[in-house]
C-alpha cells in the first residue's frame, strides 16, 4: 500500500515538473525543474528495485550534467524574447513531431513485449541477488551491439561539439612556450657602457 502511494506521488510530481521544464520562461528555472524530474524518476526506479539505475541517474545527471547545464545557462546572456520570436512560426512542425513521438510511445507501451500484468507479483530474489550484475550481464551480452553503437554515436557527438565550438580568432595573439624556452641571453639583454656623468 505504501509503495503504491509513493509511486503515485512521485509519478505525479515527475509529470508536473516535466511539463514545467517546457513551459516556464526562465531557463534557470527550467533546468531546476529538470533536476526535480530526474530526482523523482530515480525514486520511482528505487521502488522498482532498480537501485543501480537510480543512483546512476542521481550521480551522473543530477550531480554532473545538470550542474553543468545550470552553470552554462547562468553564465550565458540568453535573450529569451529573441528565442521566442519564431515560436508561432515553428508551432505546426513542433506539434507534428509531438504527435509522432506520442504515437511511438503508445505503440511501445501497449505492445506485447513491454506489457506487464498489473496484478502479478514481482519475482522473489535471493538476498545476495545483484541487479547491477544482472544488468551488466544483459547489457554486455544480448545488447552489446546496441551498446557499442551508442558509444560511437556519443563519440561522434563529442567530436562534433568540439569542432563546432573550437574557433580560432585571427586577431588573438598566442604565446609559444617553445620559442620562449629556446631564447638566449644575448637575444633579450644588451649591456651598453655609458660614461659616468659629473654634476
Amino acid at each position: 500500500m505504501i509503495e503504491t502511494i509513493i509511486f503515485y506521488v512521485f509519478a505525479v510530481t515527475t509529470v508536473v515538473s516535466a511539463c514545467a521544464v517546457v513551459t516556464v520562461r526562465n531557463p534557470v528555472h527550467a533546468a531546476l525543474f529538470l533536476v526535480l524530474t530526474f530526482f523523482t524518476s530515480a525514486v520511482i526506479w528505487m521502488t522498482l528495485e532498480a537501485e543501480f539505475l537510480a543512483i546512476s541517474l542521481v550521480l551522473v545527471y543530477v550531480g554532473a550534467v545538470m550542474v553543468l547545464f545550470i552553470f552554462v545557462v547562468m553564465m550565458l546572456d540568453i535573450n529569451v524574447a529573441r528565442m521566442r520570436e519564431g515560436f508561432v512560426r515553428h508551432l505546426p512542425l513542433g506539434l507534428a513531431v509531438a504527435v509522432i513521438m506520442l504515437g511511438i510511445m503508445l505503440s511501445v507501451v501497449t505492445s506485447d513485449v513491454f506489457f506487464m500484468d498489473v496484478g502479478s507479483e514481482p519475482v522473489a530474489r535471493a538476498a545476495d541477488y545483484s541487479n547491477t550484475k544482472a544488468l551488466g550481464g544483459v547489457l554486455y551480452t544480448d545488447y552489446v551491439f546496441a551498446f557499442e553503437i551508442a558509444a560511437v554515436i556519443l563519440l561522434v557527438a563529442i567530436i562534433a561539439a568540439i569542432s563546432l565550438t573550437l574557433r580560432k580568432r585571427g586577431k588573438t595573439k598566442y604565446q609559444s612556450p617553445a620559442a620562449q624556452i629556446s631564447v638566449r641571453k644575448a637575444d633579450r639583454l644588451r649591456i651598453v657602457k655609458m660614461p659616468s656623468s659629473e654634476e
